[in-house]
């Protein structure tokens, strides 16, 4: 399955250009309008997020469906915005010295296309942790120049894999990163083939997530972390973290399963808490 990614590289580099000249403030209210011409225009969106607020049991109105997408246009300023100024961003957390201590150790790390998940790679570079974003990087190409031209105050410890090259090479990669300790990041809430999909219980239905972090984190014996970044306001988030403790003495599709379940039951609670920041723009529960 291929998703569409949003957004183009001119759009973008303008609205960053403004960032300089304005501020954020100005481009946050800029949203409004911007979120609006998607909301008139992206039918398929607006398809795919009917069906999601009916999973969640949510009323899905005009108002929700501009604010959605509006959510969406400021995570993806942010992501841009926090490359060049990660100081103007906050992070809360009941405890971040036990999350950056879990982190330091290593292993998988399970992200989701979920509120500002790309933004704070770009600001825990103090926390001095190694961190291998895998994904398919189907950024449109002038988007990704734009990423890697945009000057930085401090050089974040991020390498993105991109998986859409040879499996080998990604898969050396995979393990000599994890041999250094390092932490390996993949997208938990969108499985890249049908081989990587694992149907689990997700709001009442059959969603399909990525099983290949939680298979990686069984054979190789590292330790298994998930983190929700949560959008709260302007420049703020909330980072929800959990350890999935794994039970090697019991057989690996089995426990697959279990840990699945663990990781589906928390995004739940943050899809509860926050249903406007999760971006997957298509039919979730559909194989």
């Amino acid at each position: 399955m291929k998703v569409r990614q949003r957004g183009s590289g001119w759009s973008i580099k303008l609205v960053f250009n403004l960032y300089r000249l304005f501020g954020y403030k100005f481009i946050y209210y800029l949203m409004y309008p911007v979120s609006y011409f998607y909301y008139l225009k992206a039918k398929n969106v607006r398809n795919a997020l009917v069906i999601y607020y009916k999973h969640i049991g949510k009323e899905f109105t005009p108002s929700v469906h501009h604010e959605h997408l509006r959510h969406f246009a400021i995570c993806m300023c942010d992501r841009f915005v926090s490359v060049v100024s990660p100081e103007e961003y906050t992070f809360i957390a009941d405890d971040i010295k036990k999350i950056e201590n879990e982190l330091k150790k290593g292993g998988l790390l399970l992200c989701s296309h979920f509120g500002g998940w790309a933004s704070i790679a770009n600001c825990l570079d103090n926390w001095d942790i190694q961190v291998n974003i895998i994904m398919q990087e189907v950024l449109i190409q002038s988007i990704k120049s734009i990423e890697e031209t945009l000057e930085t105050k401090k050089q974040p410890k991020i390498k993105i894999i991109d998986i859409a090259k040879e499996d080998i090479g990604v898969s050396i990669e995979i393990a000599r990163a994890l041999s250094n300790d390092e932490i390996v990041a993949m997208m938990a809430d969108r499985g890249v083939s049908e081989k990587s999909k694992k149907g689990i219980e997700f709001f009442g239905d059959t969603g399909y997530f990525n099983k290949n972090p939680f298979e990686i984190a069984y054979k190789t014996q590292k330790p298994l972390n998930a983190i929700f970044i949560n959008y709260v306001k302007p420049q703020t988030y909330m980072i929800d973290h959990i350890k999935i403790d794994i039970n090697y003495n019991e057989k690996k599709d089995i426990e697959v399963e279990r840990c699945m379940k663990i990781y589906a039951k928390r995004f739940e609670t943050n899809i509860k808490k926050y249903p406007q920041d999760w971006f997957n723009f298509y039919n979730f529960w559909e194989k």
